[in-house]
């Protein structure tokens, strides 16, 4: 039997780096709002943890149409053995709340693996990924800058660039920087650097459309392509998934770039994380990618790495959700009083 956890401040609590992270209230409130999530991909036998188990069944009941009888909350912890846990994403915070609510260490990983978890989820990992996928059809460079002057450097070579934390959230640690570095920016950066020691500096580059890659460490040294992620952003954060078939999502890419150019990125994404997380990573992952406008004439290029998450993402629930139900539909996420995922004909 497993156990199954939504913690979606993950990215937070990772660039915190304590046990005892308190997420701000809107993560605490998708963690909440959101926890049945889980339902989507656990097994039969699997317990999946929320705040109250009876919103909980309404909620996946409404989303899915599907009974779920097997949440529970972290009260009734104690009361059950597991034989492994299934989180979000591995950080120190996560694990020092199951510790503390009764689940045995015997199934968290231990110090020493989390360490090697935050270090592969440095965004200097998707520098180094980016440059081994340079080929014909892709674009995009990035750079690990470790002082002020390496960033006024690239900002005077590229004029127009985005500077982002080693770790952080999507949209909150991340900077657009055009023509001169202000009072805010200069403070910013030199407050990321002190604290995480570098920034990553990208050029800006003119997006057309965000998608990303799914995939799944083995933790023995073989990364499985799962999907593709058809999302979308608003000023940086997420807001929703097209719900699709391979080929339908396939086809809509297909409009800017190759299915040959995608099936050699995954196939080289495959080969260089699969190595990279041998022994430390096992679980899903993804990988953020982007088709962007051609600066010398018409026509489109593959940015095929702007971020490495390594963790589940809203990528893997909307596979989940389309192995469900087999419907082309949009998925999204909206907050009034509380958050809700609807499922929206095309």
């Amino acid at each position: 039997m497993k156990l199954c956890v939504f913690n979606p401040e993950h990215d937070l609590a990772l660039a915190a780096n304590l046990s005892n992270f308190t997420a701000p209230h809107a993560g605490r409130q998708l963690r909440a709002d959101l926890g049945y999530l889980p339902a989507l991909w656990a097994a039969a036998d699997d317990l999946v943890l929320v705040d109250q188990v009876e919103d909980a069944e309404r909620r996946y009941r409404i989303l899915t149409r599907r009974p779920f009888g097997r949440f529970i909350t972290q009260e009734m912890l104690p009361e059950y053995t597991f034989q492994a846990v299934d989180v979000w994403g591995w950080d120190k915070a996560v694990r020092a709340f199951l510790l503390r609510h009764g689940v045995n260490a015997s199934v968290l990983p231990g110090e020493d693996t989390l360490d090697k978890i935050r270090l592969l989820s440095h965004r200097r990992q998707a520098v180094n990924l980016l440059s081994r996928l340079q080929m014909t059809g892709t674009t995009g460079s990035s750079f690990e800058a470790c002082t002020m002057d390496d960033v006024i450097r690239y900002l005077h070579d590229y004029r127009h660039i985005v500077v982002k934390a080693p770790w952080s959230s999507s949209g909150r640690g991340v900077r657009f920087i055009e023509g001169e570095l202000n009072s805010y920016h200069l403070g910013w950066i030199h407050h990321v650097i002190e604290r995480q020691g570098s920034v990553i500096v990208e050029p800006y580059y003119n997006k057309v459309k965000d998608f990303g890659m799914e995939f799944e460490s083995d933790g023995t040294g073989t990364v499985h392509y799962l999907g593709l992620s058809l999302f979308q952003t608003r000023n940086g954060a997420y807001t929703g998934n097209v719900i699709a078939s391979e080929e339908e999502k396939v086809g809509m890419i297909s409009r800017y770039v190759s299915a040959d150019l995608l099936d050699r990125v995954q196939k080289t994404v495959c080969t260089w994380l699969g190595p990279l997380c041998q022994g430390k990573h096992q679980g899903p992952l993804g990988v953020d990618m982007m088709i962007v406008a051609r600066q010398d004439q018409d026509g489109f290029l593959l940015h095929p790495c702007v971020e490495i998450n390594l963790r589940r993402t809203m990528g893997h629930v909307a596979l989940a959700v389309h192995s469900l139900l087999q419907r082309q539909l949009v998925m999204q996420i909206t907050l009034t009083d509380k958050y809700r995922i609807k499922l929206l004909k095309q």
